[in-house]
């Protein structure tokens, strides 16, 4: 640290605990509470009850959690699969072309998420590719905008892999699909998993661009939370949140004990 004062260091950690406290746990305690709640009218709510938590299972809320996931698993999927061949076939290149190629997978990441999701809307709204109104729209729309965070985390899992194990599998005969199968992606299997874990996550959040192009029928959890906090029903709203997140974390914290199982160190 910069400070070098012992009152110092302890009004520097004291300030960063309130901001810390303020900007990402208050705004949780919050949900939370909220999520309890059966009335709010004073600093603290009032009359709790399960009633929301019961309502997320049930009905359009039970529907939305499981578009959600099913969307953020295909999608996650899809972008793992292009991700992990693109950074492979670039891997082959010079630095140069390879520098050159990367950045496109970066583009859609730079774009609004509303823009993506308008621009799906125009391109596919006509024949001969009429995709306006359907599942997969949704679905394209998500992997559009994770598959740039999936091809970054393989590219970097790629560039520390050791090049000795591979052209030892070589000189001892085995074919490039045998190196790639039993060498090159199991040692680089922690950054496929991270980098599953980061679409899903990015895809479970994802509203910009599905609020453009949901059809009725699949509309995923955030555009839900959205439409119950636009209604007013903030306490339901807010027990979604909550469920969501929780889903979401379960599934991160299951990944990285297999990424720990799967990491080369062990």
């Amino acid at each position: 640290m910069l400070v070098w004062s012992r009152s110092g260091r302890i009004a520097i950690w004291s300030l960063a605990a309130l901001l810390l406290g303020v900007l990402f746990f208050a705004p949780l305690a919050v949900i939370v509470m909220a999520s309890f709640a059966g009335q709010w009218n004073g600093a603290l709510p009032s009359i709790p009850t399960l009633t929301h938590y019961r309502d997320v299972f049930t009905g359009d809320n039970g529907n939305a959690i499981r578009a959600s996931l099913a969307t953020g698993l295909i999608a996650s999927s899809a972008a793992l699969v292009m991700g992990t061949w693109a950074a492979l076939a670039l891997r082959l290149q010079g630095e140069r072309w390879q520098k050159r190629l990367g950045w496109l997978f970066f583009v859609p990441s730079a774009v609004p998420s509303v823009s993506v999701g308008l621009g799906l809307l125009v391109a596919f709204s006509q024949r001969p590719v009429l995709l306006n109104g359907t599942v997969a729209i949704v679905i394209i729309a998500h992997f559009v905008l994770i598959s740039a965070f999936t091809f970054g985390n393989v590219s970097a899992g790629l560039s520390r892999l050791p090049p000795d194990f591979e052209q030892i599998a070589s000189s001892l005969g085995a074919r490039p699909g045998y190196r790639l199968r039993h060498v090159t992606l199991p040692m680089i299997a922690p950054y496929l998993l991270a980098a599953f874990g980061l679409s899903f996550a990015m895809s479970m959040g994802e509203l910009g661009a599905t609020v453009m192009v949901y059809p009725p029928g699949w509309v995923t959890s955030p555009v839900t939370i959205f439409s119950l906090t636009d209604r007013g029903a903030v306490f339901s709203g807010a027990a979604l949140t909550i469920v969501l997140i929780a889903t979401t974390l379960l599934l991160l914290l299951a990944l990285e004990r297999i990424s720990v199982k799967a990491s080369p160190a062990r």
